[in-house]
């Protein structure tokens, strides 16, 4: 019998993965410029969508028993998932290699005794060793991990929220950007569930339970990133300016602190590294995903070292601009279509309805406040085209017989 996981691992898994840095620095973006109760609304509902396009990706791979990059194939061809496959290597690298950078930053402003450089080091060689060892064999551990990960940030979430700003003027005297729209506030909270899409069906796959699995680990990682934000408008609320590090010394958090980010780092980086091995594998088959995984996560370092950083916001927007029409296409050919015939024709106009996407995402990210988003415009129009492209593919086939 295969070796597939329980609901509860699945569910520990993707809440760990919303536990990171990032999460955290997207809710003190928005904070920072806005201050109205709309943001709620935006953040809520880019998340609620973001979670159910982790969902309804995620049920395609349980179903099928596919990895991520393996269920493009059917709609986009060999070369197309190829294609695909390697774009999300890419991404992955720098995505390993931006958390980090991130996680690094936030130790080394901790006052430790240590450099940047060698706590990337430390934490890519700890990465690695993850990959190494491999999810199923320290399931418990991770587990354990999760649970002392969620104590200590229910203590930070608690004495941030006792802190008063008052208290410290130094920080509340930075003046605050401008206000964020209700379409951008939504365009950062749906981006880091959409960041996750061409990951989460490496993990699902193995499931025994496919819908339920799914469902939780999509509820688990919505939950936990929301809570990411939460906190990181908690400590923007303190004062424009304060870090993730400052706010965690004014709550005396101390090593407890330290605990947080290193290991919030270390388990979202290793689901990275380890689907970066997965995707290299449909690329070419005979390289080994766990030795590709060791490889991005020694790399992450170097990447880090060389000021990734600098690059992150619009890294996420790249993310996003490839992959969520991906995405829609995808979802479009598997849930719309009972009889998708592969041929070169069926391949070329979901490349198309993708490439359109795509296009419409790059030329609306320049609009400001657009209304929908660019990351929610680009999903309807490759799932428009996509269905457009089922309803002549069946006509074509009809007039063929």
């Amino acid at each position: 019998m295969e070796n597939r996981t329980g609901l509860l691992t699945n569910a520990v898994i993707w809440f760990g993965v919303a536990i990171s840095v990032s999460e955290i620095e997207a809710g003190i973006s928005i904070a920072n410029t806005t201050s109205s109760i709309s943001m709620w609304t935006a953040l809520i509902l880019g998340h609620i969508l973001g979670g159910l396009l982790l969902f309804l990706v995620g049920y395609m791979g349980a179903k099928v028993r596919m990895n991520a990059m393996q269920l493009t194939q059917s709609t986009f061809s060999k070369y197309g998932s190829k294609f695909f496959a390697t774009l999300n290597v890419m991404q992955l690298v720098a995505w390993v290699a931006v958390l980090n950078a991130q996680g690094a930053s936030a130790i080394n402003s901790l006052n430790l005794p240590i450099s940047t450089p060698a706590i990337c080091i430390l934490l890519a060689v700890l990465i690695a060793i993850y990959v190494h060892v491999g999810l199923k064999r320290i399931s418990k551990i991770t587990t354990a991990i999760m649970i002392i990960l969620t104590i200590l940030l229910a203590i930070l979430s608690i004495r941030l929220w006792y802190i008063n700003p008052s208290n410290i003027p130094s920080i509340t005297g930075i003046p605050a950007a401008s206000n964020l729209s209700f379409w951008n506030i939504f365009e950062i909270s749906i981006a880091m569930p959409i960041s996750w899409l061409p990951v989460i069906s490496d993990y699902t796959k193995d499931v025994e339970k496919p819908f339920m699995a799914t469902f939780l680990s999509s509820l688990a990682y919505t939950i936990a990133s929301l809570w990411m934000y939460v906190i990181g408008i908690e400590i923007a609320h303190i004062g424009v300016g304060v870090t993730i590090a400052q706010a965690i010394l004014l709550a005396n958090l101390g090593v407890s602190g330290i605990i947080i980010v290193v290991l919030s780092t270390i388990t979202t980086n290793f689901m990275a590294a380890n689907s970066a091995g997965q995707s290299a594998n449909v690329i070419y088959n005979k390289l080994n995903p766990k030795t590709v995984g060791i490889i991005v996560s020694l790399l992450s370092a170097i990447l880090a070292i060389s000021g990734i950083m600098n690059y992150y916001i619009n890294f996420l927007y790249l993310i996003a601009s490839v992959f969520a029409p991906m995405a829609a296409v995808l979802l479009v050919s598997y849930y719309l279509t009972s009889n998708t015939r592969e041929n070169i024709r069926v391949w070329s106009w979901n490349m198309f309805s993708w490439l359109a996407g795509f296009v419409v995402y790059n030329i609306t990210i320049s609009m400001d406040s657009i209304i929908l988003g660019p990351t929610l415009l680009a999903i309807i129009v490759s799932a428009a085209l996509a269905y457009i492209g089922i309803l002549f593919d069946r006509s074509f086939f009809k007039y063929e017989h």
